[in-house]
């Protein structure tokens, strides 16, 4: 089935490819287009330079070039233009007399590297390109140079990333989501762009992250980077006894070059890490308090390999391969849990990716992306003993994780950008097959649940569960989405945006999923220096694929709980008082719909004394229809339960609701690359309250829903984050950092099960959802580095290829990038500090009351930590 739908899409594809050819592209009449493609002095294209046409009867058109330094002016009457280029750290260039023939025409322009950065516009009214929703307001670009200086591992990076842009932020390299991100060395440029109401977006939020993956170079090279660090180089943990066993070797090694010389370029990536963590134990037994540490073993390996194959003058089809593989041991021990709870988890993703993106018919942009995913997941537990959990004392006894799955899913986009008149529309669909076969037996040999440490001792647990049953179970699942986007300029400095997309997911009956989108960008004063975008929309959310697996796996066919009350121990059914349930089920409702999150905002960018960028958004959602678990056959007063005949029916609905208010101000320099300093200053506030932790938890009292109501488990009422980067001398630069976050709220519970529905979460009267608060938290990282070049670099081409292949060691290494191009060869060593000044960041506050630990942390984030490393570039 697989094999059939990959290879529908893949026609489909190839057809695409054909229609874009230059044998389909025919331009009649008096027609003229133009098509340029901007370079910097190395050769290297140019992603996002700005071009802005102007006529001879004043018409504007303004576009950005594409990811291969590319952009087209389609449907233009032959004569004079004026053609106005800039791009963020070069010298902008202007052309006051360009004359259009008839038919096709081409240009390639080589803009200078300015001394700084600067973001210039000099067309007819500044305020048209600023009013342009697809153009620079509201976008920060951080250069190669800037890139160099955040963390060299990508899951941290990652973190970064997500910090600058805030709640809700979704990243995308070239285009994709999901997968890891590229090394640092093959990053040409990250964008943070403000344009939530695009109906081309599936997701709410503020701020797309856009990651751009350097183009193709005509000679191999290629660069080689280690960092190392151990318990020798980091502080001890404040709830470790000692400072406990740590190491971190990570590795990477990439090669790139030309297949076929200006048409064909590949790129190779090798990343891995082997790692060994200590988590420390705080825990509280019938002898006492007791704390200790347990290893934490990992191994990751990531491979990829990039083709990019220029098809057409226009077009390039890139296609990717990813393998990325991790095993880790001796998971799930830490905190409240023994060494005896370790489970060991390997898993292996494989993603599949190709892309075009081009002209169509001269007057059209049609990209094309399509991923195909398999992955496998396998996790084992260290034994099989049943589980004992006294709350918030300690955890013993096997993990009951034992389960696998293999994952199967293929993503097919397709976006048509067009312009009719003063109408620059945007067409696309998404159509997305997911199959999953899961082994799944969690909770296989059950688990009893203490209050307190006094009845454990006593041999009283409150409940003992077991889940009985197993077989493999597949299921299809599939998702489709389809928008259309109109952008109209009603002046020069006002412009709507108006669009409507539609979700649809097969598992859920409800089909009328029509999100409307509206927005508006404004330039109000004639120096273009404010700008002003307001938006509102509806979001609708997926269906979880896990939940939806749950449903199916407990369905008392599959499988079922068995739930006792008041059991035996160690013998759940040899106790005075035990009283068994009927089988327990998980159920999907019968009119559960595609919940959706209604957002309105607005925001404001100003230029302040022509060096700094200050801009405030603010962000309201309320999110309608939540997915939440509900016990509909839990007891009712005096334990009557609706069916005597059943067990718990813990039915997955849409009923919850949630509020969010959020402001975000940014504040940074104009000019982003200075020789010396760049900083940037991002601060949040935000309040966020709902119903539910998700999907599958269960409300304290099944039978009123407004006692649920109260803050996120991660509102954090504040926000600050502060990056800085400091060129102390040529090739030494300091980066740093700095994140605070004030306290987020945790649950207090009785440890009782009160009602008798069997979930021992019940709360004392008057205490509603997260009411209390734990610590906040602050962090302060470092990056030195000291980077030197050597060896005489290959003389340039003189030469003007149609694909971009001179080879730029400020691209290739960021940090290289003050050396010049007069270098072959760049060595960089780095030290870098998390958490410089060991601050103690407290977790894990526990609200169980009948814990000898209520109302106190029992874990830490990790101390300071050095790791040093150095990269060389060949």
């Amino acid at each position: 089935m697989y094999a059939t739908a990959a290879m529908c899409l893949l026609s489909s594809l190839l057809w695409l490819v054909l229609l874009s050819s230059p044998a389909a592209a025919q331009v009649s009449g008096n027609a003229s287009s133009l098509s340029i493609r901007v370079i910097d002095p190395s050769g290297a294209i140019i992603v996002g330079a700005r071009a802005v046409l102007k006529g001879a009867k004043g018409a504007v058109q303004t576009q950005e070039t594409d990811q291969n330094g590319r952009t087209i002016f389609s449907n233009l009457p032959a004569g004079k233009y004026q053609l106005h280029v800039e791009a963020s750290g070069f010298e902008s260039l202007e052309l006051k007399e360009l004359i259009l023939k008839a038919g096709s025409n081409s240009l390639d322009l080589n803009l200078e590297i300015a001394e700084i950065k600067e973001e210039v516009d000099v067309s007819t009214d500044r305020r048209e390109s600023m009013t342009d929703p697809r153009g620079p307001a509201f976008t920060t670009v951080l250069t190669p140079e800037q890139i160099a200086n955040l963390p060299d591992d990508p899951e941290e990076l990652d973190n970064v990333l997500r910090d600058m842009a805030g709640p809700g932020a979704v990243i995308r390299v070239n285009g994709f989501s999901g997968g890891r991100l590229p090394p640092k060395s093959q990053i040409r440029e990250i964008r943070f762009k403000l344009n939530p109401y695009a109906p081309e977006n599936h997701d709410p939020g503020l701020i797309g992250v856009d990651v751009f993956t350097r183009p193709g170079t005509d000679t191999w090279h290629g660069t080689f980077n280690f960092g190392f660090r151990d318990e020798s180089l980091a502080a001890r943990n404040n709830f470790a006894p000692t400072r406990g066993p740590e190491q971190y070797r990570r590795f990477g090694l990439t090669l790139e070059g030309p297949l076929l010389a200006k048409r064909t370029s590949l790129f190779l990536t090798a990343e891995g890490s082997l790692s060994f963590d200590s988590k420390t134990i705080v825990v509280a037994l019938p002898g006492g308090a007791f704390s200790a540490l347990a290893p934490v073993p990992a191994r990751l390996l990531n491979l990829s390999a990039r083709v990019e194959h220029v098809l057409t003058k226009y077009q390039t089809l890139r296609a990717e391969y990813q393998r990325n593989a991790s095993a880790q041991n001796n998971l799930g021990v830490g905190n409240f849990d023994l060494p005896e709870r370790a489970f060991s988890n390997h898993q292996v993703e494989n993603l599949l990716r190709l892309s075009v993106t081009g002209p169509f018919y001269k007057r059209f942009i049609n990209e094309v992306r399509l991923q195909v995913r398999w992955q496998d997941l396998e996790s084992q537990p260290a034994n099989l003993d049943p589980a004992v959990q006294v709350l918030n004392a300690f955890n013993g006894g096997g993990n009951q994780t034992n389960s696998s799955s293999q994952v199967r899913q293929v993503e097919f986009v397709d976006n048509l950008d067009f312009v009719i008149a003063k109408h620059a529309m945007k067409v696309g669909l998404l159509v997305d097959s997911y199959h999953e076969t899961s082994d799944e037996r969690k909770n296989a040999n059950g688990t009893f649940i203490f209050s307190s440490l006094n009845d454990f001792t006593a041999g009283k647990p409150v409940t003992f569960t077991q889940r009985i049953g197993g077989a493999p179970i597949s299921f299809n699942q599939y998702r489709f989405g389809g928008f259309w986007q109109d952008d109209l300029r009603i002046s020069k400095n006002l412009t709507t945006s108006f669009g409507v997309r539609y979700d649809l997911q097969s598992n859920v009956k409800n089909r009328r999923n029509f999100a409307p989108r509206l927005g508006l960008v404004w330039s109000p004063f004639a120096n273009g220096q404010t700008t002003i975008r307001v938006g509102a929309g509806i979001f609708y959310a997926w269906l979880d694929t896990n939940t939806y697996l749950q449903t199916l796996l407990v369905d008392g066919q599959h499988q079922q709980d068995l739930v006792i009350r008041n059991p035996g121990f160690p013998d759940p059914f040899r106790g005075t008082s035990i009283t068994v349930l009927p089988p327990s089920l998980i159920t999907l409702a019968e009119d559960l719909r595609l919940p959706y999150i209604e957002q309105w905002s607005i925001a404001i960018e100003r230029q302040i004394a022509g060096k700094y960028f200050l801009g405030a958004n603010y962000l309201y959602q309320r999110g309608v229809h939540l997915i939440r678990g509900h016990n509909i056959n839990a007891p009712f007063a005096g334990s009557v339960r609706p069916d005597p005949t059943a067990g718990n029916i813990n039915q997955v609905e849409a009923s919850a609701n949630s509020r969010l208010n959020l402001l975000n101000i940014n504040f940074s320099p104009q000019a982003l690359q200075s020789k010396r300093i760049y900083w940037l200053l991002n601060y949040t506030w935000s309040k966020a309250a709902n119903e539910t932790d998700g999907p599958l938890s269960l409300p304290a009292n099944n039978f009123n829903f407004a006692t649920e109501y109260g803050p996120s488990p991660s509102d954090a009422r504040h926000r600050l984050l502060v990056i800085s980067n400091f060129r102390i001398l040529e090739g030494l630069r300091l980066g740093t950092i700095l994140r605070v976050t004030s306290a987020t709220p945790y649950n207090i519970t009785t440890g009782f099960d009160d009602n008798g529905d069997t979930t021992v979460n019940d709360r004392p009267a008057g205490v509603g959802r997260n009411t209390a608060r734990g610590a906040s938290q602050w962090d302060l990282s470092a990056r030195l580095s000291w980077t030197m070049g050597f060896g005489k670099a290959p003389a340039q081409k003189e030469s003007k290829p149609t694909f971009i292949a001179s080879r730029n060691p400020g691209d290739t290494l960021g940090a290289l990038s003050s050396i010049g191009n007069e270098s072959r060869y760049g060595l960089q060593f780095y030290l870098q500090v998390f958490n410089v000044f060991n601050h103690t960041n407290l977790i894990n506050f526990t609200g169980v009351q009948t814990s000898p630990f209520f109302g106190h942390a029992t874990s830490a984030l990790p101390g300071r930590r050095l790791e040093v490393g150095l990269r060389f570039n060949f």
